[in-house]
Formats: C-alpha cells, sequence, structure tokens
C-alpha cells in the first residue's frame, strides 16, 4: 500500500520562494504553483444550471432535469468543467497519487467557495467527503475526496467530520455507467454512522468530480431523512452532457 498523506501538509513547492507552474514549468506568477497563462487555460464553468451546476448556455437558469425532478441536495459549486487540462490533473492525482496536484486543486477550490460565500452563498455547519468503499481505499491507498476536505477545512476554517458517512458496500465503478444504472447501483450503498448528528445541519458534501449527481443524491437524500437542514456539494468539476464540449 501506498503512504498515506495523513494530516500533513504537502512540502513540493509550497515552500519554495520562487515557485515555478506545475503545469508549463514556468515561472508562477500567481500566489499558487501556477501561472496566469495556464490558469486561464483551464476549463473553467461559466454559465450553468443553479441547482447541480450542469453547464448551460445562459445564466440564472436551472436545467430541465432539476425542474422535472428536484434532487435532494440543495447546490452544486464547482469551478471547472470536466475537460482538458484538468481531467488529467484530477486523474493523476486520483488514480496516480500525485497529491501535491490535488493540494494545488484543492487550494484553488476553497479560494473560488471563498468567493462565492462573499458573494452569498452559505457557509455550511460541517464538511463531509463522499466515503470510498474499504476495498477500494485499500486499493488505492487514500481517499481523494476526504483530502480535498482536510485540505478545504484548514483553508476555509470549517469543521469536517470523516467518520459519519458510511460506504456499506463496494458497488460496481460508476464511470462506465449511464444515469439510471448509477441510480440503482447506489442502492443501499450508504449509512450514517450511529455517532452522526446531522439533525438541523447545513452540510456539504465534498467529492471530486460530479457526473450525474447519483452518488449526491443517494447521499443528501440519506442527510436529509436524518434531519439535515440543507446539504451542498462542493467539488472540482462539473462534467458537461454526454456529447456535449
Amino acid at each position: 500500500m501506498r503512504c498515506q498523506p495523513g494530516n500533513r501538509p504537502s512540502v513540493y513547492q509550497w515552500l519554495k520562494n520562487k515557485q515555478t507552474c506545475m503545469l508549463c514549468d514556468e515561472p508562477a506568477d500567481l500566489k499558487h504553483a501556477l501561472c496566469s497563462d495556464c490558469e486561464g487555460e483551464l476549463p473553467w464553468l461559466g454559465e450553468h444550471c443553479q441547482v447541480c451546476a450542469l453547464p448551460l448556455p445562459g445564466a440564472g437558469l436551472t436545467c430541465g432535469e432539476c425542474l422535472r425532478r428536484p434532487p435532494a441536495f440543495d447546490r452544486v459549486t464547482a469551478p471547472w468543467r470536466y475537460g482538458f487540462p484538468l481531467d488529467s490533473l484530477i486523474n493523476r492525482f486520483k488514480h496516480q497519487a500525485q497529491w501535491p496536484l490535488g493540494r494545488l486543486l484543492g487550494e484553488l477550490l476553497s479560494h473560488h467557495l471563498r468567493h462565492a460565500f462573499e458573494e452569498g452563498l452559505p457557509r455550511p455547519d460541517l464538511l463531509l467527503a463522499v466515503p470510498l468503499a474499504a476495498a477500494r481505499q485499500r486499493r488505492r491507498g487514500f481517499n481523494q475526496a476526504q483530502l480535498l476536505s482536510q485540505w478545504l477545512s484548514h483553508s476555509l476554517q470549517l469543521p469536517q467530520q470523516p467518520h459519519w458517512l458510511l460506504r456499506t458496500s463496494d458497488t460496481q465503478a460508476q464511470q462506465q455507467l449511464d444515469a439510471g444504472a448509477r441510480r440503482r447501483n447506489l442502492r443501499r450503498a450508504f449509512a450514517l454512522a450511529p455517532a452522526s448528528r446531522v439533525q438541523g445541519l447545513h452540510l456539504a458534501l465534498v467529492d471530486d468530480v460530479l457526473t450525474t449527481g447519483a452518488t449526491a443524491e443517494s447521499l443528501a437524500r440519506l442527510l436529509k431523512r436524518a434531519g439535515a437542514a440543507r446539504v451542498d456539494v462542493y467539488c472540482l468539476a462539473r462534467t458537461p452532457k454526454p456529447g456535449e464540449r
């Protein structure tokens, strides 16, 4: 098993006085290990659904799926669309254990959220990482959502509870399934730990990518049934509809 980073911050780049961009190796002219040109090339989300953050052609709109079937979660906040080169960065963090890339993306997400809070997005009472099945976490060596939650908790000064949400079954990987199959795949996949106390709380689920929203829907429904007042979703990226760029 690969060594896990635990709560220790990554020292790669952040302790250097003169940083280089982690994408192009040119001098970084921003606060983080990134240059302004590369930051501008990231697939920023732009106009999107006010509920699920699905990319849309206009501002202030709600997508048809959220109008027909309002989700259990209240709002998704994400800085980017899932596209090049962000997809490569997330996959290298998630599947190749390149934690400095994850740390960089987590810091950029925290800045995006801080700006959203200043613009009126309610601050949650608590962060909850989307749990990973125990067998899958042993194979991977870490839960990328938990690392993101830890970094956001430190940066935004928000508490987190890493043990309240449980993955009770190791379901089939979601990537190859359509929306309906994803929902069926997640039935009874999650549970709340006996010690959890979510009654009346505003909670935020933390994950890397939101695709169909099936995982967020399943967890938000579980939390709402347990008495949570509001459930938001914070993630790095939102995928567009299949076939759309």
